[in-house]
């Protein structure tokens, strides 16, 4: 009876275990396709040395070339003033910006010429008493010789001496008279004036602040590297320390929404570097920086910040290519005759934001990788598609199970 009620349940088991052993072994086999490999596609540029200009950029403040303070060197009311002696105005060399009374140096002077007038009539009367001396010491003792007393030596001396600074005296009184005319020896333009008509003034009293406007001076900071591609004369002991035919340098000021372009030189490096930056101060001159301009650009203000290019070395026999194939700061991509992808380590000699001077690593001819990689492998067959900006012509092979596959 046991038996008969196991029975079903095996029954129903083997038959079970027996269609999925038949519908295992029945089912058709599954279509196969044929697989390529997958070649990436690359875009490449053929590497040919050329020369590339390097271009400097730094920034700095516009100053004069001269700055100076104007003070009085003698007393008096200030009796006139030049239209020119205001906060702004332009002055040319030698112009009189303002005058001082000059009647008391007027009278200095004719005291002074008449003191010269009276020391030159007392050595006139010494020069004639020396010479009667000597005539009366020949006549009354002729075999002797005279001494320096008896021939006035020592009077006349004082005489002579009595007209030099009688003379003195005469200069020192027209040149204060000459002070009471204010000039400049230099061509500027007035900062801030502090006197006006009707003020009197000591000296030593401060007039006007002023500064030239022949040319102007900016300060621009090279790093030790970016010192090391500019064409500049080291300045020595004994020589011209200014130099005109320097490295040329394009200002830039901004004005509001525009910008104006200024053409100037590099005249001269200074002297040390600054110990904090570690960076080297030259300086460019920029000639007639207030002349009127015939694209109307404005006048070239001092303290206005301006941004400089500066014209460096010109590097020749370099290839140039872009910062970004520079993988990772180590290596580029370059593609053999066998289409296959090597890495090359490159020295570089100067760069800057878009590209990369390399001086060393690479051959003329050779291909370098342009496409972005996510995991380039050494050694990796690629597909070129592009070389130099053309697209490559590729035969394409006969389609084979709805793929088709290329080289």
């Amino acid at each position: 009876m046991k038996f008969l009620r196991v029975l079903p349940p095996l029954i129903v088991i083997c038959l079970a275990f027996g269609i999925c052993y038949w519908l295992y072994w029945s089912q058709p086999e599954p279509r196969k396709f044929p697989q390529r490999e997958v070649v990436p596609e690359v875009q490449v540029n053929v590497l040919r040395p050329q020369a590339y200009q390097v271009w400097l950029s730094s920034q700095g403040t516009v100053q004069a070339r001269t700055s100076s303070t104007l003070v009085s060197q003698v007393r008096g009311e200030v009796t006139w003033v030049s239209p020119s002696f205001r906060a702004g105005g332009f002055f040319e060399e030698g112009e009189v910006l303002l005058q001082i009374d000059p009647r008391d140096y007027r009278m200095e002077v004719t005291v002074a010429e008449a003191g010269l007038a009276q020391a030159e009539f007392r050595l006139s009367e010494e020069q004639a008493n020396a010479t009667q001396a000597i005539s009366d010491w020949k006549r009354l003792q002729p075999d002797t010789e005279p001494n320096d007393l008896v021939m006035r030596k020592p009077q006349l001396r004082q005489a002579e001496a009595n007209v030099e600074s009688a003379r003195a005296r005469v200069e020192i009184a027209k040149l204060n008279l000459e002070r009471t005319k204010i000039s400049v020896p230099y061509a500027g333009r007035l900062l801030s004036k502090n006197v006006d008509v009707g003020q009197f003034v000591s000296p030593g009293n401060m007039l006007a602040e002023i500064y030239a406007v022949d040319y102007a001076e900016i300060r621009l900071p090279l790093s030790e590297r970016q010192f090391a591609f500019i064409d500049l004369e080291e300045s020595y002991r004994g020589e011209d320390v200014e130099k005109t035919d320097g490295a040329e340098v394009f200002l830039t000021w901004s004005v509001g929404n525009e910008s104006h372009e200024w053409k100037g030189r590099i005249v001269r490096a200074e002297g040390a570097l600054d110990a904090r930056s570690r960076q080297l101060f030259i300086v460019a001159q920029v000639d007639n920086p207030y002349g009127k301009q015939i694209d109307g650009k404005p006048p070239l203000k001092v303290g206005s910040f301006v941004q400089a290019n500066i014209r460096g070395k010109l590097l020749e026999g370099m290839f140039v290519i872009p910062r970004e194939l520079y993988r990772k700061n180590e290596y580029v991509l370059v593609v053999d005759k066998e289409n296959k992808l090597r890495r090359r380590q490159i020295t570089v000699e100067w760069g800057d934001e878009q590209n990369l001077v390399v001086s060393g690593g690479l051959e003329a001819g050779e291909r370098i990788c342009l496409t972005p990689m996510n995991f380039p492998v050494d050694g990796m067959t690629v597909a070129i598609v592009e070389e130099d900006g053309m697209p490559v012509v590729r035969k394409e092979e006969p389609k084979r199970g709805g793929y088709g596959s290329g080289s």
